[in-house]
């Protein structure tokens, strides 16, 4: 087959989705990428073909307040997301939109499989089915549907127990209904009307994976807060490590199981200040005789963590997960939806700290399913950073949920799954044309 795969500007999207490409490369189909030009080397790495997204939907997504300056001095919250959802994501669809359909004309995809934030998918996949290629959708976040309990997303709210909280939750809802779910809407079916589809009447996040043909959530259900979900959402697990894009650092010899080993990292995009976590992790951990403490940067250059490093402490820019990962004996991490699932993956409990874009939710989830400690703050102390450190390596009960939760990610078959997924679409959609004859083209509306 010849597959378009499509993906918003931020590394933490666009790794699964190489990953995701990598699988499909193996599989023998032709791949071509769409993304900003700040990728264009890891793209073409990869083996696929590279497409640039439109000049007015391209940017250093690796730098999320270069398109909207004024993120900077918003704090987290109501504004800050609204600000977000309609000057990051509705402002782009109708650039998206464009790309995806130059992209078509140039490169005749049988299946298109985007990110879940790639809303310029939502033109197509509101108007005729059979006018486009089937679009697999794939989670990279925690899972965007409406919760049993009423929470509103983005809170980092745990299930609610009693009827207190269900009345708080009920609040908190109506509030970020009238304060980002409407304004962001009215914006969002502005834009769709002007192709003639929509309206959408569920929130930005949650319409895409209804309307998607396959949604693909890279995780496992015992990480995901259990609710009815729609017949398209396919739980596919963490999609392997892209090996060898790192090498080896000088002190791997180190890592010889006579020290437990803490790898702490912010990630690849909420790394700009390593006096968040890195720094307090490495200060909390200094004095540990029997803990050797990884930090990654990120790809920032290792002088760019402030303070005195410690000798227990070995520093890198990038390291190679799938050398290290089966190396750990816990994560300190702010929440980044792709490490906390890697981790997982190889049964490694977890210490979490963070707040901002999906990490309070995917943190909310990972003190839930019990596999870690939730710090709940952007700025933990090195107190609470040892001493959660400290808890999760020393009492069973973490080591054996994660244990579990590797069990349940060894269980699915990612490779299967997404090809499997992709393949059945593909046969769908070569016998649709016979069936669309007799239909008269219908555009579709966002499930309620």
């Amino acid at each position: 087959m010849k597959i378009l795969i499509a993906s918003t500007l931020a590394a933490g999207h666009i790794s699964p989705m190489l990953a995701i490409t990598r699988i499909l490369l193996d599989d023998d189909h032709e791949i071509a990428f769409l993304t900003g030009t700040a990728f264009r080397d890891r793209i073409e790495a990869s083996g696929a073909q590279f497409l640039p997204l439109p000049a007015n939907a391209d940017f250093d997504g690796r730098d999320l307040p270069s398109p909207i300056p004024e993120l900077k001095d918003i704090p987290p919250g109501s504004q800050w997301l609204r600000i977000v959802c309609e000057r990051l994501f509705v402002d782009a669809i109708p650039a998206q939109d464009r790309g995806l359909r130059e992209a078509l004309k140039h490169f005749q995809a049988d299946v298109i499989v985007g990110d879940d934030l790639l809303f310029g998918v939502l033109p197509m996949l509101l108007g005729p089915r059979e006018m486009r290629p089937p679009i697999v959708l794939c989670g990279t976040s925690f899972l965007h549907w409406k919760r049993d309990d009423g929470a509103p997303d983005f809170v980092g709210l745990p299930p609610a127990t009693t009827k207190d909280q269900r009345e708080q939750y009920a609040v908190l809802a109506g509030e970020r209904d009238a304060n980002v779910n409407q304004p962001v809407l009215r914006k969002l079916n502005e834009v769709l009307k002007t192709y003639g589809v929509g309206p959408v009447s569920v929130p930005l996040f949650h319409s895409v994976v209804s309307l998607a043909d396959a949604y693909l959530q890279l995780s496992v259900p015992g990480l995901e807060f259990p609710r009815e979900l729609p017949p398209t959402v396919h739980f596919v697990g963490t999609p392997p490590i892209i090996r060898n894009q790192a090498p080896l650092p000088p002190w791997a010899h180190e890592l010889d199981g006579s020290r437990k080993v803490v790898l702490v990292t912010q990630g690849t995009v909420t790394n700009h200040n390593f006096g968040l976590l890195l720094a307090p992790t490495l200060a909390a951990l200094a004095n540990e005789p029997d803990l050797l403490v990884v930090a990654t940067a990120g790809g920032r250059p290792i002088e760019t963590i402030p303070g005195p490093i410690p000798s227990n402490a070995r520093l890198a820019s990038y390291l190679p997960f799938e050398w290290l990962l089966p190396r750990v004996d816990a994560l300190v991490t702010n929440g980044g939806y792709g490490t906390v699932n890697q981790a997982l993956s190889f049964g490694i409990p977890l210490v979490t700290a963070g707040l901002i874009e999906d990490k309070a939710d995917v943190n909310a989830r990972v003190a839930w399913s019990g596999v870690g400690i939730n710090l709940a703050t952007n700025a933990p102390t090195s107190e609470a950073l040892r001493e959660a450190t400290r808890t999760v390596l020393d009492r069973p009960s973490y080591r054996m949920r994660a244990t579990q939760m590797a069990d349940e990610f060894a269980s699915i078959d990612t490779r299967s799954e997404v090809v499997r997924t992709i393949r059945r679409l593909e046969s769908q959609r070569r016998a649709q044309p016979r069936a669309a004859t007799m239909k008269p083209a219908r555009s579709r509306r966002a499930a309620r």
